[in-house]
């Protein structure tokens, strides 16, 4: 999986913004150059996780805030799904899952 570094730096520079701070005042922050963050928003660099965590603690937010998106998610709520089923179409779908098992 490739992160897309602009998309990350829109949604730092988006932080950013909501939080009325400056490219300059978010460097001073973060002790980072206001060369860096500006190549960071626009996706000229591509940020480390140490820096990531650096500017999400500097914006009072977590990392997973700029990576939002990037994960999979799954519906652990398997049961959830045969809810509305009679037992007879759940025995039915499990037998067919265990078919497809044994494959």
């Amino acid at each position: 999986m490739n992160l897309d570094y602009k998309i990350i730096g829109k949604r730092i520079k988006e932080i950013r913004l909501q939080k009325l701070l400056t490219q300059e005042k978010l460097a001073e922050m973060c002790n980072l150059s206001v060369s860096s963050i500006s190549r960071i928003e626009v996706a000229n660099r591509n940020v480390s996780l140490d820096t990531l965590i650096n500017i999400g603690n500097s914006l009072g937010v977590t990392v997973d805030t700029f990576l939002k998106g990037y994960q999979k998610s799954y519906n652990t709520d398997i049961w959830g799904l045969f809810k509305d089923c009679s037992c007879y179409v759940v025995g039915i779908l499990l037998d067919l899952f265990r078919l497809q098992c044994i494959k």
